[in-house]
């Protein structure tokens, strides 16, 4: 026995203990111009791509995606999807899918376009691939599919069995998009080094049932940092249509980074309070990475942050026009009932249970009200 071994007892583990699973892409591909090239990165997926769009993307870039897949030598069929993710969307697409003949799903364009994709190729078994269009949230690189009604109310979180296959992100489309989506899109991703922190402190599992891995905190601090660096010169590029290195890597952070710290690190109360918002009649039409960036406080204020680290991530939100009041939603003069219903309907969200210790409504409504009294102007 080696001697550093000698005199010591391991105590008894579970393999349970030691399960770590590590959710990927297995190939992302990103910057300007990139959309020209993928026909050539989908070919080693098969030879029918059956791609998923909304009107507008249709409309944009149709005519490039199909001149891709021709490129390739691969026969693409491209159709809209209704404008809403539900599960009769879903199984409409397949069924027009499966007639084509399709061996892979490719999405393009925003979130609900991508998720009505990822829902054809689960029901389908087919490949996924994700052509995000904007850079709202982290769903392209993720095997996350988030279905909802036709009031737009959650209904199922499905999940791929694996992530995409691709993840295409052409950089200049991004930076061509409405500059709320790239915001947006930050305020979705820098809440993920503090939700997986909480998770592995409350040992609470990912998504993929196992406890968080070392890669996914890494990936959060890392999509952290990056965010804090580059986001302000990111910004001011995007507001530009320019594409430059502070924007390739804020990019790469709200879509890829985040996605690695969100599976591999885990959710917690931040996205809690961004399934409350969607109950919220006042708050309709607002973005879920903004949602999130609002639940970020309340998340720091459960934890008893100190107070001058709340204030300097609420000015880094002010510079680029992140919410930090509910006022911001256009809930001007929140009333109590309003407060109290964003603090019971975040509840809801299994990610309200990955906090340590257990939080409750009446708790995470005293906290709103608290990022209320110290964003107040």
């Amino acid at each position: 026995m080696p001697r550093s071994h000698q005199g010591r007892r391991c105590p008894p583990m579970s393999q349970e203990f030691f399960m770590r699973i590590f959710a990927a892409t297995s190939r992302y591909v990103q910057g300007a111009g990139a959309l020209d090239a993928l026909g050539q990165h989908c070919r080693p997926l098969g030879s029918h791509a059956f791609v998923v769009t909304d009107t507008d993307m249709a409309r944009l870039l149709g005519e490039r995606v199909t001149a891709s897949f021709q490129a390739a030598g691969l026969t693409s069929e491209l159709r809209v999807f209704p404008g809403e993710i539900t599960h009769a969307a879903i199984a409409e697409l397949a069924e027009q899918a499966l007639a084509f003949g399709a061996q892979m799903i490719v999405g393009l364009g925003g979130g609900k376009a991508l998720d009505t994709a990822k829902g054809v190729a689960l029901k389908l078994g087919a490949r996924s691939v994700s052509v995000p269009t904007i850079a709202s949230n982290d769903g392209p690189a993720s095997a996350a599919i988030a279905v909802y009604d036709e009031n737009h109310i959650m209904q199922d979180i499905l999940q791929l069995p694996r992530n995409p296959e691709l993840v295409l992100v052409d950089s200049q489309i991004i930076a061509n998009a409405p500059v709320r989506f790239l915001r947006a899109g930050i305020g979705d991703a820098i809440s993920k080094k503090f939700e997986a922190e909480a998770c592995a402190a409350a040992g609470a599992t990912t998504l993929l049932g196992t406890p968080a891995s070392l890669t996914g905190l890494m990936a959060a601090e890392a999509c952290y940092q990056v965010i804090r660096q580059h986001a302000v010169a990111a910004m001011c590029a995007a507001q530009e249509k320019r594409v430059d290195d502070d924007l390739e890597a804020l990019i790469e952070a709200t879509v890829l980074l985040s996605t690695l710290s969100f599976e591999n690190g885990g959710l917690s109360l931040a996205h809690a309070l961004a399934r409350g918002f969607s109950y919220l009649e006042r708050a309709k039409g607002t973005l879920h990475g903004d949602h999130v960036a609002y639940g970020l406080l309340v998340q720091l204020v459960m934890e008893r942050r100190d107070i001058a680290f709340i204030q300097d991530i609420c000015e880094f939100y002010r510079g680029l026009g992140l919410p930090t009041r509910l006022t911001d939603f256009g809930l001007e003069r929140p009333t109590p009932v309003e407060i109290r219903e964003l603090a019971e309907k975040s509840m809801v969200s299994p990610s309200a249970a990955r906090f340590a210790p257990a939080v409750d409504a009446d708790q995470l409504e005293v906290a709103i009200q608290r990022v209320e009294t110290l964003t107040a102007r």
